[in-house]
């Protein structure tokens, strides 16, 4: 079985518990503006260029550019690759109680080459993790729930309509998968990610808020500050990027956030 990914990233701590082994698969069928991973979203192996080293010498048609300001996105490896590479850490993840995460994109996008991942995961008895948009069909997330021991959930935007409008898609699946996954008592962390102006609102937070505590044992949820220096990747690989120049949310802010969500009752990290 083979996918693409477009990397692997080693030593990992924020994306589960101890130190893991993130492996990154290509394709999302999201379009948040504020994407800090525009290099996933096309599903596809993508040649991106660095336009402020490139030096227009034309040797990049007939040689490996010496400036590097090209840059190939995406490999396409076999199942059994990526695991050579995650079980290299299998001491590491022994020792601080780790294990491996997929992300993306959307590593739902490529089910069947995620679902072989995970079985060899199982076999190896690692622990697993998926961060997951919620954006697929529920059979597909239900079948990787039965091999996965912990979701990573994105919640953005609570109101359809503006789901629809900073994200490119409705949201009305991804609630109902939460429901769903909340439901089948599997381990989640929500993830949100902060943005001023656009997930930081008064209507968006007391609206999420009002929908967890509706959830069966609502999951904890982390809320994930916006950095305009992730940005900078649209300019480098030559993209567009639809989010306008965006103050990063103050420590102050945060704060407020956090404390709205702990004053309902919920448990919530920054």
């Amino acid at each position: 079985m083979t996918g693409i990914i477009f990397d692997v990233r080693r030593f990992s701590l924020h994306d589960g518990p101890g130190i893991r082994t993130t492996v990154f698969l290509k394709g999302c069928p999201l379009r948040c503006v504020w994407c800090h991973n525009p290099e996933s979203i096309s599903p596809n192996i993508q040649l991106l260029y660095k336009t402020e080293l490139c030096l227009a010498c034309d040797s990049c048609v007939k040689m490996d550019c010496p400036a590097e300001a090209r840059k190939a996105v995406g490999e396409v490896v076999s199942d059994e690759a990526v695991m050579a590479r995650v079980l290299r850490d299998r001491f590491t993840f022994d020792e601080s109680g780790g294990g491996v995460t997929f992300s993306g994109g959307e590593p739902l996008m490529q089910f069947d080459f995620l679902k072989s991942l995970l079985v060899y995961c199982k076999e190896e008895r690692l622990h697993v993790a998926v961060d997951t948009t919620g954006y697929a069909p529920w059979h597909h997330l239900q079948e990787v729930a039965a091999l996965t021991d912990l979701f990573l959930y994105d919640l953005k935007l609570i109101d359809e309509r503006e789901h629809l409008q900073f994200t490119g898609v409705s949201n009305v699946g991804i609630l109902e998968n939460l429901k769903k996954l909340c439901d089948t008592g599997k381990s989640i962390e929500l993830r949100m990610p902060i943005i001023p102006g656009i997930t930081d609102t008064r209507a968006n937070i007391e609206g999420t808020i009002r929908f967890l505590l509706q959830l069966r044992n609502p999951p904890p949820i982390w809320l994930l500050p916006h950095h305009q220096v992730a940005m900078a990747k649209y300019e480098r690989f030559g993209l567009k990027c639809k989010l306008p120049p965006t103050a990063d949310p103050t420590e102050e802010r945060m704060a407020e956030l956090l404390a709205c969500f702990k004053a309902s009752g919920l448990k919530a990290m920054i």
